[in-house]
């Protein structure tokens, strides 16, 4: 083996970084999810991309051919199912798609457009992340024999919650429809859960069942705003 075929061959998992070698395309619009993915590859040894809609994510795609294709269900511009089933259907695309998100209902939805594997959110600990991906990558990229487990939780930036929660605000602000009631109430109640902020994912998840059963939603929104400005604010710390 020459040393070009060396540079271009990628290393070998090892029983305390079982994701060495393996690179990710993270598709996820929260930061705070997005920098706990990070966290967790960047301890088991992985590369990672992130795009933060279905637009970018095709943009990767094309000049990018991860091992895994990690994508969450409700995206600003449409639905994870849309490029799960175009992954699917393209070879040698992505290696592995695994679908993610806060919502335990979507997970037949992502697995009938092609995802092998479907993981719930808040993602934390890093002995869980782990055991998700590994069962899914071809043989050459596990670790031989026994792996070290590694349990214990990332600790993401609260910056980055901040951050979800301005994204939250101005949507909420320019919300007209259905669909945009829907995708910041998936949005907020999925941050919300993964910073351990219950009231707000529990008002979040409130809204988008209004908006399903018709319900009068400009006093929801109002109160829900106002919950997530006192947030911004720091008037409820992080």
């Amino acid at each position: 083996m020459d040393r070009l075929d060396q540079m271009m061959t990628p290393p070998a998992p090892t029983r305390s970084r079982p994701l060495l070698g393996t690179t990710f395309l993270l598709v996820e619009d929260s930061r705070l999810t997005a920098e706990s993915v990070r966290l967790m590859c960047l301890r088991s040894g992985a590369r990672i991309r992130r795009a933060a809609s279905l637009e970018t994510a095709r943009r990767h795609l094309r000049v990018y051919r991860p091992t895994v294709a990690l994508i969450d269900m409700t995206l600003p511009d449409g639905s994870g199912a849309e490029l799960i089933a175009e992954i699917a259907a393209t070879p040698n695309l992505a290696g592995t798609i695994i679908a993610i998100s806060g919502d335990a209902t979507m997970e037949d939805q992502a697995i009938r457009a092609g995802a092998s594997a479907f993981i719930l959110k808040p993602l934390s600990r890093i002995a869980d992340f782990q055991a998700a991906i590994l069962p899914h990558l071809p043989p050459e990229r596990r670790p031989v024999g026994p792996r070290a487990i590694i349990d214990i939780s990332v600790d993401p930036d609260p910056v980055a919650y901040r951050d979800d929660l301005h994204h939250a605000a101005e949507t909420l602000r320019q919300a007209r429809s259905e669909e945009d009631i829907a995708y910041v109430s998936q949005f907020l109640s999925g941050v919300a859960a993964s910073a351990g902020d219950n009231a707000l994912a529990d008002a979040a998840g409130s809204l988008g069942r209004a908006a399903y059963a018709d319900a009068p939603l400009p006093d929801r929104i109002s109160s829900l705003n106002a919950m997530v400005h006192s947030r911004i604010s720091g008037s409820r710390p992080l």
